[in-house]
């Protein structure tokens, strides 16, 4: 009777064990696709650093242009202002730059190029119409912006946090920045500099243009995986 007993515990316990072995095999090559994929990096993408702040200001043609205006659309920031000459670093012409290449970027989505000035006592619309012709802007692509005073601190100084100050000659010290912003309006990578590398946005903008392309269906959940494991560009 309890050899009989024996006998039938032996299949619970067979199938009890291969059960264990088949758990630890999956949890073996689930282990060895997460660190394949975090040092592999098959797939990169720009850090989520945080949501930009929104905005409400008017443009150089003298209508208003908000934040809301960019959604699902991707777009390149810089702060200036139109009396900016040297010695003050005018951050607007690597922007120039930028607008001349964005040909060469392949999406499916808009790109943006967006410029506040920070002297809306001075820089109305028809000094920023000059402006944007001086610096060859497509104003379909490139658009020149400001507000007033204290909505100019609260979004650049506060959202983006950049500092700067006006001088008691008028001009402003100003601290260099770009930021680029995805068109869910976070920001997705900042060049705190007058001369960030033009080779670096481009690609920047390149990939963010190819998370918005493969959005949809099985690729989403590489690119959320990507994000989970910071396979961010080195």
């Amino acid at each position: 009777m309890a050899a009989s007993a024996s006998s039938a515990a032996t299949p619970y316990r067979s199938s009890g064990m291969l059960i264990w072995r088949l758990f630890f095999g999956l949890f073996g090559l689930m282990a060895a696709g997460v660190i394949w994929f975090s040092t592999a990096r098959p797939i990169t993408v720009l850090p989520r650093i945080t949501l930009a702040p929104g905005f409400f200001f008017t443009d150089q043609s003298g209508e208003k242009f908000t934040s809301e205006e960019l959604r699902g659309q991707i777009a390149l920031y810089n702060f200036s202002y139109t009396n900016c000459t040297e010695p003050c670093l005018q951050t607007s012409h690597m922007m120039a730059q930028v607008q001349s290449r964005l040909p060469e970027i392949a999406s499916s989505v808009p790109l943006k190029l967006v410029t506040f000035s920070i002297d809306p006592a001075r820089d109305g619309t028809e000094e920023l119409t000059t402006f944007a012709e001086e610096m060859g802007a497509d104003t379909v692509v490139w658009h020149f912006a400001t507000g007033g005073e204290q909505q100019l601190k609260s979004v650049i100084g506060g959202g983006f946090s950049v500092f700067y100050a006006q001088r008691e000659d008028g001009t402003f010290k100003l601290d260099p920045a770009y930021f680029l912003v995805d068109g869910n309006g976070v920001i997705r990578a900042e060049y705190r500099t007058d001369t960030p590398d033009i080779e670096i946005i481009l690609r920047d903008f390149g990939l963010l243009a190819a998370e918005v392309g493969h959005s949809e269906g099985i690729y989403r959940y590489a690119y959320e995986a990507a994000h989970l494991f910071s396979c961010y560009p080195r």
